[in-house]
């Protein structure tokens, strides 16, 4: 793989625009390559005669393994680093409180010079770019890095409370606080050690020097057999006092100099909850007092657990940037060298290891102390299990994955080809029964084609996704590495669709032989019980068939259920919720003769008042999600959001009336509430949700930045999205293009508008990921359990 690609392959996403542009640099060398190739053709070389020059190399004396430099050693000689600077000369100044660096070249009079002199210029502003980005992102995680040992020192004095929460005896109160000391100094300073002076120096957790005094005693105390014994008698004598002051105060220094944390920190509640959203409503406080007890100090180690390991991989992703971009500035200037037969890439790259990308090494330094501390508080001092934690290994793509996909697949569409096959043979469309099948059987079973249709849309958006590098594991707060593969996804979705299909032709064939056919209540029950257990495998608590999956979707519904009293993330308004055909199963499982194939549901005006009911339920759930981001976020946009979805439930509101009642007051009514709910939903989707008809966009009525190279693709789903939003009308009109069954054609409708959402989820995904890119959101912000109190500290 060329290095382009392999660059472009290992870039964050979310920082793509701050990484070296190597293509447009590589598009600069194209420029001067062709006008030396004008000027200066190519001479007819031994080479370009037949690759002499290859053949005469190999009659060259043999120059030995270990090659040598056959001149004397001249220790006043100028260095040879110096010899390459005839051509360019490099300076750096300060800008804006940055350093900031110019190339000058020097062989601008040479013909063509300009091109060379171009190259630089821009190459100066890749590098200046990349250098400020890195430093900026060093002083965050700097900055973090200081949060986080605040953190850490006041987690350690929370385990000293519960633990321990009448102190020490007398014999083992000196050797547990020592010991506790210095755990404490060393995870304070792991993370302390590299930050800046100044930092360290505002910091006000005071207490920390008596800790490293204590610490210091200890090892003092326990040192070898070869000390003097006028430090054996310090020792004893800073015991002494130690002791005497303990006494003294009825408890020890140490101690109390690392419990005083304690008195300046609170508890963050950050559990979202009904209870915590309606606390917010009210203005209570979300910081509470603190409560020692083991079941907060375990969630207390959780959440600072995530938040090492989170802050971890941004250290990692920034010494990937650090080496990446390195490298990317020393295969430009090879390459340079190689056009231009100059010798200018040693004196620029001793630039580049002089700034502050090459020569920082805080980012190395605190993924050290960040190892160590992990390892030693939230690992039991087990480093293969704590590296194992903090550098999770890649999912690799397994080979029975694909088989069982691959076969799954084969023999999904070997049962539909064999289920034509016996309608056709059987002539079962003629017969007596259809119209009741058609109206109880085939909305029972066309569940389970939409749930298997919203499935391999789901893992088409993942193939595209991941084709066009969109981070959705990122967007949706995928635990990292329990996100699913395409492979997977469609594995998930033909297992299913083999389960329905063979209880097609299950119910089929029981239901045709003469022997089997006295079983109908069984015949019949066959479908409720494909759909028990679906349900029994999605709540299946055993770690087996994607359980961090499976339980991700039941938060995502659960919180789509609870809308507004939950925090609103992307994720909970992706689902589409099929639940308009289980309001079928209640009715004719609950209220309807099964065993005759017969139901009262379109009789019912309970049921009828529940069809209401459900129809609405998405909508008022995604219209007050619109209102909790409105009262959270302050954002118009979600007001005029939340009329759309508004509109939406006044319009299936008529369409179900209507349907119910088939007067023409309705009939008017659905069509102007349907036809505005489609325009303004269309109008949302192409311009809010993705980013679409811009006016003075550089691509005609597209976004500036697109990541589908071909515009027809864009095109193509803004009109895909204009027809089949209008689609779903017919079911308002009623009108029948070609001469089917009313349930064939609402099948048909429903299919369509899960396809226009699958559509819809790749799109949006897309310009939400943009979004990110532009405002360099890369991580996930983890929520940290305790609280200090800055003013208290301040007024001290």
């Amino acid at each position: 793989m060329k290095f382009g690609k392999e660059f472009a392959a290992q870039m964050v996403p979310e920082w793509e625009g701050a990484y070296m542009d190597y293509n447009l640099l590589k598009t600069r060398l194209k420029e001067i390559l062709r006008f030396r190739q004008r000027t200066r053709p190519p001479t007819a070389t031994a080479a370009t005669r037949g690759g002499l020059k290859r053949k005469l190399t190999l009659y060259r004396a043999f120059s030995g393994l270990t090659q040598r430099n056959h001149t004397s050693y001249n220790p006043m000689s100028k260095p040879n680093d110096d010899e390459d600077d005839d051509d360019i000369n490099q300076r750096g100044e300060e800008d804006e409180g940055s350093q900031s660096y110019q190339t000058t070249f020097l062989m601008a009079s040479d013909e063509g010079g300009e091109y060379e002199l171009v190259y630089f210029r821009r190459l100066d502003d890749e590098f200046n770019k990349v250098n400020r980005f890195y430093k900026c992102k060093v002083e965050e995680v700097l900055k973090e890095a200081d949060s986080l040992t605040k953190q850490m020192d006041a987690l350690i004095a929370f385990r000293i409370k519960v633990e321990n929460p009448t102190g020490w005896s007398h014999d083992d109160r000196k050797a547990q606080m020592t010991r506790l000391a210095s755990d404490v100094a060393a995870s304070a300073a792991a993370l302390s050690a590299t930050t800046p002076s100044e930092a360290r120096a505002s910091r006000k957790v005071h207490f920390m020097e008596a800790i490293e005094e204590g610490s210091m005693s200890h090892e003092q105390s326990s040192s070898s057999d070869g000390s003097s014994s006028h430090d054996e008698d310090d020792a004893e004598k800073e015991e002494e006092k130690t002791k005497n002051q303990s006494n003294n105060t009825n408890g020890n220094v140490v101690r109390l100099s690392l419990l005083e944390v304690l008195d300046h920190v609170k508890m963050n509640n950050t559990s979202e909850t009904p209870r915590s959203t309606i606390k917010g409503f009210l203005k209570v406080p979300r910081h509470t007092e603190l409560k020692f007890t083991r079941e907060n100090l375990r969630k207390v180690e959780e959440r600072l657990k995530r938040a090492f390991v989170e802050f971890y991989q941004k250290l990692r992703l920034l010494k990937s940037y650090s080496f990446l971009n390195t490298l990317a500035f020393s295969k430009i200037m090879k390459k340079y060298d190689k056009i231009t037969s100059r010798s200018a890439s040693a004196a620029y790259m001793r630039m580049v290891d002089n700034s502050y990308l090459g020569s920082s090494d805080d980012v190395t330094r605190l993924m050290e102390r960040v190892e160590a501390t992990f390892i030693k508080h939230f690992s039991n001092a087990n480093r293969s299990k704590g590296m194992s934690i903090l550098r999770p290994k890649a999912k690799r793509e397994r080979h029975r994955t694909t088989f069982t996909m691959g076969f799954f697949s084969g023999c999904a569409a070997a049962l539909f080809i064999a289920l034509i096959l016996i309608i056709r043979a059987r002539n079962i469309m003629d017969k007596a029964g259809r119209q009741q099948y058609m109206v109880t059987m085939f909305p029972l079973y066309s569940f389970f084609g939409f749930i298997v249709l919203h499935i391999v849309m789901y893992a088409a958006n993942i193939y595209f996704w991941r084709r066009y590098r969109v981070n959705y594991s990122f967007i949706f707060g995928f635990k990292p590495g329990t996100e699913l593969g395409y492979r997977q996804v469609l594995l998930v979705a033909f297992g299913i669709a083999v389960l329905a299909l063979c209880s097609v032709l299950s119910n089929l064939d029981m239901e045709m032989d003469p022997v089997t056919k006295d079983y109908q209540a069984f015949t019949e029950v066959i479908p409720l019980g494909l759909l028990i257990l679906l349900l029994v495998m999605l709540f299946l608590p055993f770690n087996i068939l994607y359980r961090s999956s499976r339980f991700f979707l039941l938060t995502c519904i659960f919180h789509c259920i609870a809308a507004p009293l939950y925090k609103v993330t992307l994720p909970d308004f992706f689902l589409v919720q099929a639940i308009r055909s289980l309001e079928f199963y209640v009715c004719y499982y609950g209220w309807g003769d099964f065993r005759r194939r017969e139901n009262t549901c379109s009789s019912s005006g309970l049921f009828n008042t529940f069809n209401f009911i459900v129809a609405v339920i998405p909508f008022v759930a995604r219209l007050l999600q619109c209102l909790r981001r409105l009262f959270e976020e302050k954002d118009p946009m979600q007001g005029l959001n939340g009329l759309k979805y508004f509109v939406t439930i006044v319009a299936v509101t008529m369409r179900t009336a209507y349907v119910l009642d088939k007067g023409f007051t309705w009939l008017v009514l659905a069509w102007v509430f349907s036809a505005i709910a489609a325009i303004g939903s269309t109008y949302w989707d192409l311009v809010f949700d993705w980013g679409l008809l811009q006016r003075h966009s550089k691509n005609w009525w597209l976004r500036d930045k697109l990541l589908v190279p071909s515009k027809r693709v864009y095109y193509l789903a803004m009109a895909l999205n204009v027809l089949l939003r209008f689609a779903w009308l017919q079911t308002v009109l009623g009108y029948n293009l070609v001469p089917l069954h009313k349930q064939t054609t609402v099948a048909i409708v429903a299919s369509l508008e899960i396809i226009r959402r699958g559509i819809w989820n790749f799109f949006r995904l897309e310009n939400e990921h943009l979004n990110n890119v532009g405002k360099y959101r890369a991580f996930k912000s983890v929520p940290l359990p305790f609280n200090y109190d800055e003013d208290g500290d301040k007024d001290e």
